[in-house]
């Protein structure tokens, strides 16, 4: 079969729905020798306008629809259809594509719905020989060319019937278009006495656009004077959006003075709590202090009683703390013998030097780190010895040693 780039277009279509009658086949041959270029030529009728996709194909006898087809050729468009010559056309098959066998075919006019519009007689694909021109002598071989005599009148028969109902159902539709045709101008009239309303109807909604165009020119000038005060709002607009971004800044600022006051509140609190805490251990150390001073009064008081002299009987005074003494009982002759405990222990707030690491002048909690870390000793009121907090009683007899 030939090969071609596209398939040509075919259809089902049974062969009681082919138009065979409308392209005419001639000069085709009762056979054709192999191995050599076929030319078809063919006739469009007056009545059929051929177009692109036609194709001419060689059908093997019996076919029942149009994709039966062996091979094929395009159909050439002709340049002018009123040109009596342009209406005869040819196309010529190459010997490749052509069959190899015996069989009967013939052409078949093919358009691009796939249609077919035309068929010619049969045809062989033989060679020529003798026997084509001698007479047939055999009883056998004569059987056959009556066989196949039989077969093609046969067919010829069928072709013929359906070429008669062709034209039958041509003439039908040519009644049918006839009666369109004079519906149809019915038709026209009714449309041409439509346009006529129309037009007249047209030239009223001119009259009208008229008036619409004023309309509209108003309306371009109302728009105008919308735009403006349009324009203005979008201005006022910008205008609070800047206002509103500034507030937000203010806001953002005011946030963020407000957090550090936050900050600032909280460690001023967290110092309050601290110096809160030195306050109550300074209250707790008074108290303690107080508490010694009792006891060192009471012990003085029977040191005295123990070595037979009344306070009240001593030739002088000793100074007092409030006088820039060393911060000796005054009931005592030589001294408070525990004044190294309160001496050592808790250090007088006149006594306390500024703070080498925070430089402050008062209490701070580097001193009371370095007061807490260092241990407590007794000093000896008379030779200035010095005895460790946990020899308190051995510090009681060394001083008392002293007054014998």
């Amino acid at each position: 079969m030939e090969e071609t780039i596209e398939d040509p277009p075919t259809s089902a279509v049974l062969l009681d729905h082919c138009h065979f009658s409308q392209v005419i086949f001639s000069s085709v041959e009762k056979f054709y020798i192999p191995g050599g270029d076929v030319t078809c030529h063919y006739t469009f009728t007056q009545h059929f306008i051929p177009r692109r996709k036609d194709w001419i194909g060689i059908f093997r006898v019996g076919w029942k629809t149009t994709r039966e087809y062996y091979t094929f050729m395009w159909v050439t468009l002709p340049i002018d259809l009123n040109n009596k010559s342009a209406k005869q056309q040819e196309v010529q098959f190459k010997a490749y594509y052509l069959p190899k066998d015996d069989e009967y075919y013939q052409f078949c006019y093919v358009d691009q719905d796939g249609v077919v519009r035309g068929a010619s007689i049969p045809f062989q694909f033989r060679p020529e020989n003798e026997e084509d021109i001698l007479v047939v002598t055999t009883q056998e071989e004569l059987e056959t060319l009556q066989s196949i005599n039989k077969k093609l009148e046969l067919k010829v028969k069928e072709q013929k019937d359906y070429w008669e109902t062709e034209l039958l159902q041509l003439k039908e539709q040519n009644q049918k278009m006839s009666s369109e045709n004079e519906k149809m101008g019915i038709i026209v009239d009714q449309l041409q006495a439509q346009l006529s309303t129309q037009e007249k109807e047209m030239e009223k909604l001119v009259q009208g656009d008229q008036d619409k165009t004023e309309q509209l020119e108003q309306l371009k000038k109302e728009n105008d004077h919308l735009f403006l005060s349009l324009t203005e709002q979008r201005k006022d607009q910008k205008k609070l959006e800047q206002t509103v971004e500034q507030m937000k800044q203010n806001e953002t600022t005011a946030m963020k003075k407000q957090q550090e006051l936050m900050d600032e509140n909280f460690d001023l609190s967290k110092r309050l709590s601290e110096n809160k805490i030195i306050c109550n251990a300074l209250q707790r150390e008074k108290e303690r202090l107080e508490g010694e001073n009792d006891l060192l009064k009471r012990e003085n008081s029977r040191l005295l009683s123990y070595m037979g002299l009344d306070f009240n009987s001593l030739p002088y005074q000793v100074p007092t703390s409030d006088e820039g003494g060393a911060g000796q009982n005054p009931g005592l002759v030589y001294g408070n013998p525990y004044s190294g405990i309160q001496e050592s222990s808790s250090p007088s707030p006149l006594s306390i030097k500024k703070c080498p690491i925070c430089k402050a002048d008062d209490i701070c909690d580097h001193i009371l780190e370095q007061q807490q870390m260092q241990p407590l000793c007794l000093n000896c009121p008379i030779c200035d010895k010095i005895f460790p907090a946990t020899e308190k009683q051995i510090f009681e007899d060394h001083v008392f040693c002293h007054s014998l």
